[in-house]
């Protein structure tokens, strides 16, 4: 979940601002007929997002051909923009062959493993989004990460530069101390770091991307490493550097999970300020960019369902 409440310096491009300025490539998505009928998963829905009701959410999915969703809740001040761990639980139950779900508490909290372990006990599959206002080396994610490793079970965390699991620049310790957790990186600050040259206080970096970022680099070297490609900051990291992203798309094509995070109620764009679906336009860009069908197979859905235990 970008965050949709955040004003942004003067240096740094707003969410609308980047969103106005996507390049012409992009259009509503058409995958090729022979994935059309393919199975598909998005690593990145929210029930009670911004308003929307649990039936426009399963519309939302339908129209876009996602076979499997997989239901993040929120917990703590995240209350006021989407649903918890109990909504999530009851849409999986309604419609158990559409959504699985992971478990969220504050990370703060003294009962995080207790609420955390409970949820993972009664069905959920994994851990997120986790995005509270604590350091990716804090005493509180250790105990994620510990919780995680107990369980067996993967962990999506939101990166966001002086806001969320801060001190990503650390991040690569956690990876080494805990290589039997799967870790799925998303957020503005795991995308910014595709580029080696990233001003951190910016959330949506334009242009070029410099080789040798530091996201990159933690994907290739690292086999608990993953990547969630949604939400507007996913969607950047993919069009801002169609060459760049080309090659990227390829080079970690077994590491990336295509996401949605989109908050309109239709698939088309309805009640999003924007005025558009960030899941449409993200399949037709990584339909443009992924010509190797096998390829984007995987990100569509293998490399999620392998991750999640799902059927492949």
């Amino acid at each position: 979940m970008d965050s949709h409440w955040q004003l942004e310096a003067a240096a740094t491009f707003s969410r609308r601002q980047f969103l106005g300025t996507l390049p012409a490539f992009i259009a509503p998505p058409s995958l090729s007929a022979s994935l059309s009928s393919q199975p598909v998963l998005d690593l990145h829905q929210h029930t009670n997002y911004l308003g929307r009701t649990n039936q426009q959410l399963v519309a939302h999915q339908a129209y876009h051909r996602v076979t499997t969703t997989v239901l993040l809740p929120g917990a703590g001040w995240m209350l006021s923009e989407l649903g918890d761990n109990a909504s999530c639980a009851a849409l999986e139950a309604d419609y158990p062959d559409r959504f699985v779900r992971f478990a969220c508490c504050d990370a703060a909290e003294s009962r995080t493993p207790d609420v955390l372990g409970g949820n993972l006990r009664r069905g959920a599959i994994g851990i997120g989004e986790m995005k509270f206002h604590v350091a990716v080396d804090s005493p509180e994610m250790h105990r994620v990460y510990r919780l995680a490793q107990e369980l067996g079970v993967p962990l999506l965390i939101h990166f966001e530069h002086e806001n969320y699991n801060t001190g990503f620049e650390r991040f690569e310790d956690i990876l080494k101390a805990y290589p039997k957790v799967s870790f799925i990186g998303h957020a503005q600050t795991w995308w910014g770091n595709i580029s080696a040259d990233l001003d951190p206080r910016v959330m949506y970096p334009p242009g070029r991307v410099k080789p040798g970022g530091l996201t990159d680099r933690l994907l290739t070297d690292y086999a608990n490493m993953h990547g969630d490609l949604s939400a507007g900051s996913g969607l950047n990291a993919l069009t801002r550097d169609r060459k760049f992203a080309r090659d990227f798309v390829a080079r970690h094509s077994r590491k990336l999970i295509w996401g949605s995070d989109c908050p309109c109620r239709d698939g088309k764009g309805v009640g999003y300020a924007a005025g558009y679906c960030i899941a449409e336009r993200s399949l037709a860009v990584l339909g443009k960019l992924t010509s190797d069908e096998t390829a984007l197979r995987r990100i569509l859905y293998d490399n999620g369902a392998r991750l999640l235990r799902l059927k492949v």
